[in-house]
């Protein structure tokens, strides 16, 4: 595999918003596995495309690598190639550079209804990447969600263990019923999301609450919570209450001071 066939690799993966680092090695002494200029794809969930030579010192670029999303940082790195180093017997060194690239805003949206499907229309006119989690495949599928990074068909609360929801993560939450919007409420809270919007109205999301209440529950002191969700436009239709979310999504991303619909009286 040559780095044309990684490079190519790179731009399809960023076309398609995917979160990657590219890992490339910057020097190198002795023996070691591959040359300087070596380079290889790691994806978040560990996976690989390309090869900077196996063995320990891929496998500890691999985890770094990941880490370096998560964190949304480049780093370099030093590996000392012999027994008293990384355990390896190539007896030389070696230095990688990791250039991460990851998208600023990562969006959730549990729900496949009319609203998900106004958001999704706003998000790519704005190029967002977003996943849709619905298990109703005949509403919550590529001819619905052409664009979305993924589409999970599971039930909305059922789905987090397997979602890769970190601090550049932003839920929104617009399911078929109030039960499951607080089931996965519930969820939401327990993860690193750095923004959690629940629709409903005033009397709906004070209901919710109470009930999370008396289960030592108190998503109204959590202050990525945003319920009722949105800023306040006065919108009514689907299209205007997605437009009023993802402006919301955007001033929270920028530390920006709007109305929001959860501080009204």
């Amino acid at each position: 595999m040559s780095n044309f066939d990684i490079i190519s690799k790179i731009n399809d993966d960023i076309a398609n918003k995917k979160n990657i680092a590219v890992v490339t090695i910057i020097s190198a002494n002795g023996s070691v596995p591959r040359e300087p200029g070596a380079k290889m794809i790691v994806y978040e969930d560990g996976k690989i495309y390309g090869t900077i030579g196996g063995g320990r010192m891929e496998k500890l670029a691999i985890d770094e690598a990941v880490k370096c999303i998560r964190k949304n940082q480049n780093k370099k790195v030093s590996f000392d190639l012999t027994p008293r180093g990384i355990d390896a017997l190539c007896m030389g060194k070696a230095e990688i550079f990791i250039e991460v690239y990851v998208w600023p805003v990562k969006v959730y949206i549990f729900g496949s209804g009319h609203i998900a499907k106004s958001l999704s229309r706003v998000f790519d006119f704005l190029s967002i990447p977003y996943s849709v989690i619905d298990e109703r495949k005949d509403i919550t599928n590529r001819d619905a969600f052409k664009n979305a990074v993924d589409i999970i068909n599971e039930f909305p609360d059922k789905s987090f263990s397997k979602l890769k929801i970190d601090s550049n993560s932003y839920i929104v939450i617009v399911t078929r019923g109030h039960s499951l919007d607080k089931d996965c409420l519930v969820k939401a809270i327990k993860t690193e999301a750095k923004y959690i919007g629940m629709i409903g109205s005033r009397a709906k999301v004070k209901e919710i609450f109470n009930i999370l209440n008396k289960k030592g529950i108190y998503p109204q002191r959590d202050k990525r919570v945003f319920s009722p969700i949105g800023i306040n436009t006065g919108g009514k239709t689907p299209d205007e209450i997605a437009i009023s979310i993802v402006a919301e999504i955007i001033a929270v991303s920028n530390n920006a001071r709007v109305a929001h619909m959860r501080d009204l009286s």
